[in-house]
């Protein structure tokens, strides 16, 4: 089969490997429809932290070829999104809502990698998996996209905004202006903010946030962005999605949140550890990590797409095949593209 192997800094390419096969009782086997590129595969290709040959690639739908014999969920034929995470569905962090970080498997067994290939091996796919009515051909392209996030972006977004607790007439801020905080920008809506302010310098990414449900955009940088967005929540925001990762994104988060409010992190985190009395005298409220990918599509997310309440496949504003999978990282790597769409097969 086709996978895409990381080479070194700056390079991806296309290799010959087997086939994935059955190796435990609750794996599964699925053939990928749609694949993409996100935000956290580039560290690597950017030089940014080491890697293996494997992809960094974590976001599929597909058709479910093979099960193992205790998945009974799930049969060959089914359409299924496959999160990025792989909860047990029923451990104290699952039913708690936090299945990105599942007490029954460790992380090496909860996070998907690898996944910008013709198959896939998922393992733990008994309660992890979301089925979708129908089959791929019943949905249009655009639909498809919407669900392809639903592996990873618009949950992630969906998370920054509940760990934050926005509510109903909160003001928000979302920090970021990739995929992520485009979701999150959608979550904060879907949530009942009233204002959103988004914070891209791109006038096609501010415009697509604006779509999404942003009431302001604000690109200036440094103090000068800081201090406008104090004044357009008069003192902070009641919540902040920090959608980035980096030290002066989580510095920021906590600079324009008002005092009591909830900063939700999401942004795979880069750089040297946070003072903590910056969010002592602040009396802010700090949660957030791997998201809960398949508790918010099965409560809430996926029921969104298809009833065509939310459409976040918008994000993707480049279409690539799978042999085009080093351009589909650069492109991301370059900002011509908010995030890459990998068509592996019909």
């Amino acid at each position: 089969m086709k996978y895409a192997e990381f080479v070194k800094a700056g390079e991806m390419k296309i290799v010959d490997r087997e086939k994935p096969a059955i190796e435990k009782s609750d794996d599964v086997i699925i053939k990928v429809i749609r694949t993409c590129v996100c935000g956290s595969d580039l560290w690597a290709y950017r030089g940014i932290e080491n890697q293996g040959s494997d992809n960094d690639g974590h976001e599929i739908i597909g058709i479910v070829e093979e099960v193992g014999k205790d998945i009974t969920t799930v049969k060959p034929g089914d359409f299924v999104i496959a999160p990025f995470t792989h909860g047990c569905g029923h451990c104290r962090a699952c039913l708690a809502g936090f299945d990105g970080v599942c007490m029954d498997h460790g992380l090496n067994e909860n996070f998907s990698v690898g996944y910008q290939a013709e198959y896939v091996r998922f393992q733990h796919g008994q309660w992890a998996l979301v089925k979708v009515p129908g089959k791929p051909s019943d949905y249009s392209e655009d639909m498809l996209k919407s669900l392809l996030t639903l592996a990873d972006v618009m949950a992630t977004g969906y998370h920054a905004a509940r760990v934050a607790n926005v509510k109903p007439g909160d003001s928000v801020i979302v920090l970021g202006d990739g995929a992520v905080g485009q979701c999150a920008i959608i979550a904060a809506k879907l949530r009942g903010a009233k204002q959103i302010i988004s914070t891209s310098r791109h006038a096609d990414r501010a415009a697509l946030a604006k779509e999404f449900g942003a009431t302001d955009n604000v690109a200036e940088r440094d103090e000068e962005d800081i201090n406008k967005l104090l004044e357009l929540t008069n003192g902070g925001a009641d919540a902040v999605l920090e959608c980035v990762g980096t030290e002066l994104s989580n510095e920021e988060a906590v600079k324009v949140a008002r005092p009591g409010a909830n900063i939700g992190r999401v942004g795979l985190p880069h750089g040297k550890a946070q003072d903590p009395a910056t969010t002592f005298y602040k009396n802010a409220i700090v949660g957030g990590g791997p998201a809960s990918v398949t508790t918010y599509d099965k409560e809430v997310l996926l029921k969104a797409v298809l009833d065509g309440k939310i459409n976040p496949g918008k994000v993707f504003t480049k279409t690539f095949s799978l042999d085009q999978i080093n351009e589909a990282y650069q492109e991301m790597v370059d900002r011509k593209v908010i995030k890459s769409y990998v068509k592996v097969s019909d």
